[in-house]
């Protein structure tokens, strides 16, 4: 199965066939990074071993402000469409000093979405409770009435 990786940035856009899901990679304010978008191709095969029903991904790396020299952090937001819901991750500035490292954001922002993805298949598979039916209350009668 052959999919469309698309790769967005300010200047250009760019695309590219690679084995697996619909993958899109946005870069902001920035440029083009092809060892960024190599590792992203990486991890989202990953999740899609993880997951064989995920539809698409849409991976947007938005770089820090260009007026901070030294403690910027890079943005991640990662959109997983799956056939009944989609799960976003949005790991934006967590305070991290590490997350000055784009790879380490990525790291990090992939390890929130593979947990969510785990969260998700559990759920599906009736290993955690739904609650959509409003818990049973027994109600009492009155005292003086019997």
């Amino acid at each position: 199965m052959s999919a469309l990786v698309q790769v967005r940035s300010s200047q250009s856009v760019a695309r590219a066939d690679t084995a697996g899901l619909p993958l899109q990679i946005t870069f902001r304010h920035m440029d083009c990074s092809p060892a960024l978008a190599t590792r992203i191709r990486a991890l989202v095969s990953r999740l899609e071993k993880l997951e064989a029903r995920i539809t698409h991904c849409h991976v947007i790396i938005a770089a820090p402000p260009r007026h901070h020299r030294h403690g910027a952090l890079y943005d991640f937001h990662i959109d997983i469409g799956l056939p009944d819901r989609v799960i976003a991750v949005h790991r934006a500035r967590s305070g991290a000093r590490s997350h000055e490292d784009p790879f380490v954001a990525l790291r990090d922002a992939f390890r929130a979405a593979r947990r969510k993805l785990e969260d998700y298949r559990l759920t599906r598979r009736g290993h955690i409770k739904s609650h959509s039916q409003p818990p049973r209350v027994r109600r009492r009668a009155p005292s003086g009435a019997r």
